[in-house]
Formats: C-alpha cells, structure tokens, sequence
C-alpha cells in the first residue's frame, strides 16, 4: 500500500523544485552573460579582414607567420624592463586594474584606420586604462591606398589620436605594416610611399606637436619605402619581430624605442592572446616621452 502523503508536503516538495529550477535558469542566464563579453577572435591567417577591422599585427603575421611569435616555446619571452601591451575590439572588455597588477606599465589602442573607421572599444580602453595608472596611446592603422597621409593624420589626431602634456599620454603612432586586404605596399611605389608617410607625419606634428612613433616591420620598411631613412631622426621607431632574441631593424633607423616581441602573450585583465611589448629604456625614459622631455 502506498504511503500517504499530504497535501501539505507535496506542496513544499513543489516549490523546493520550482526554486531549484529558477536557480539553474539563473546560473545559465549569469553563464551566458559571462560569456558574452568574452574577446570575439580576430579572423584566422586563411580568413579575409574585413575593412576596418585590422589591428596591429594583421599584417605583420602575414610576413612572420603566426607561429614565429612562439618560437622555442616562450610566451611571452622578454618579459624583463618596462612592459606594454597593445590593443584593439578584439580583446573585447579588459579589465586595466588587472593589467595595472600584472605588471604592465604602458598600453596603446587602436583609435583609428583609413579614413572612416574608429575602433568600437577605444573611448573605454583610452578612459579606464588612464583611470588604472597606465601611461598611454593611440595608434592609427594606416591604410595609404584610400587617401593621402596628411588625411589620415588630420582624421586620427581629430578622433583620438591627441596628445596633452597630463603624464600619462603618449605620441600618437602611425601603424603602417604589410597590407592585410591586399598588395603588400597598398599600389604604392617606394617614393609615394615615402610622400606618403612624410605627409602624415607633418599634419600630425602640426595638429599635436608631437612626432609620430611608426610601427612597422624591417622587411615591410626595406622593401615598400626602400630602405628609407629619412625618418630616422624624426620618428621613434616602433618595431615588430616576433620569435627572436633581438628584433631586426628597418634600413635607417639607428635602434628601437618600443619592440612588439610576441602577438600571442598572456595578461591578467586581458581575455586570450594580447600583444606584448618592450619599451627600450627605464621607467624615467617612458614618462619623459609621455612628457615630451626626451
């Protein structure tokens, strides 16, 4: 005969159900929101980039390869002296008190590309990153196949690309790397490309009174300006080369002033692969190039 069972209890056995399935329904709700502001990943090496929506770095591994950025195991390898990473929407919501933490003491954004496209994620990174104690920048992906340089320039220092003497903010930077949407040197010959670069860096001097920092690659550099030197004496040089103990230097330039040395580096605050750079020089160095007292 089957035990007898009160109304009373069931009922109490109901709502203890009904309450177990409204805190699974709101563990799934609190995963989903968890996982929606994870880093979407920017498109695969055999992937098109869509325009806009370049980073620095996307072409950077066409010429080095993604793997070179891990060669001999080591991410990140030169960890040593003042450290930087740079970013973009790819690595979606950041959390800069982490960054802060880890040991990261400079951060550059992506603020702008070509003439049209700003990045969705510079106004939070350029705001929280300064509010954690970073010193930081923006930087401007170069696409010279759409207009000339003294557009660009005009376009990035009007739309984040700035610079206020406040300690914490460094030059703008002129990101110009082996074209991701096409041909290596965007259409241009060597000497356009060198009109190219000298007028972006004169409206920007002009707009900002600072001399644009040029990220770039030795073999993009020799080989789409010619091994140029003519700015040399201008531009601190910014140089990728990943996978190396030492970074090869473009024709021209007498050494590096900041070294992106990996693109698949690791940072608490930072959701998946960032990359992670070397500031060449102390602390006091970095804050005088912020200061514009170098």
């Amino acid at each position: 005969m089957p035990a007898y069972r009160s109304p009373s209890r069931r009922l109490k056995r109901s709502r203890r159900a009904l309450l177990a399935a409204g805190a699974l329904t709101g563990a799934a709700t609190l995963i989903l929101t968890a996982t929606s502001t994870a880093a979407a990943a920017p498109p695969a090496p055999d992937e098109p980039v869509r325009s806009g929506q370049a980073w620095m770095g996307a072409g950077t591994r066409i010429e080095q390869g993604q793997a070179s950025s891990t060669a001999g195991g080591m991410t990140p390898m030169d960890t040593s002296g003042v450290q930087g990473i740079d970013v973009s929407h790819w690595q979606g919501a950041i959390n800069w008190g982490s960054v802060k933490a880890a040991g990261i003491d400079f951060a550059y954004m992506k603020a702008t590309e070509g003439t049209s496209f700003k990045d969705s994620r510079f106004s939070a990174n350029y705001t929280a990153s300064y509010n954690a104690g970073l010193i930081r920048g923006a930087y401007h992906f170069a696409r010279p196949d759409v207009s000339n340089g003294a557009t660009q320039a005009g376009y990035f220092a009007g739309n984040g690309g700035g610079w206020s003497r406040d300690g914490k903010t460094l030059p703008g930077v002129l990101d110009i790397e082996h074209n991701p949407y096409g041909a290596m040197c965007y259409g241009l010959s060597t000497t356009q490309m060198r009109t190219w670069i000298n007028d972006f860096y004169t409206t920007y001097k002009a707009r900002t009174t600072r001399d644009v920092v040029i990220y770039t690659t030795a073999g993009w550099w020799n080989t789409c300006t010619g091994g140029w030197t003519g700015m040399a004496a201008k531009s601190p040089l910014w140089v990728a080369h990943w996978g190396t103990s030492s970074p090869s230097i473009p024709s021209g330039f007498p050494t590096w002033t900041i070294w992106q040395y990996t693109a698949t580096g690791r940072v608490a605050g930072v959701s998946g692969d960032v990359d992670r750079n070397k500031f060449n020089g102390s602390m006091t160095r970095l804050q005088a190039l912020a200061d514009n007292t170098a």
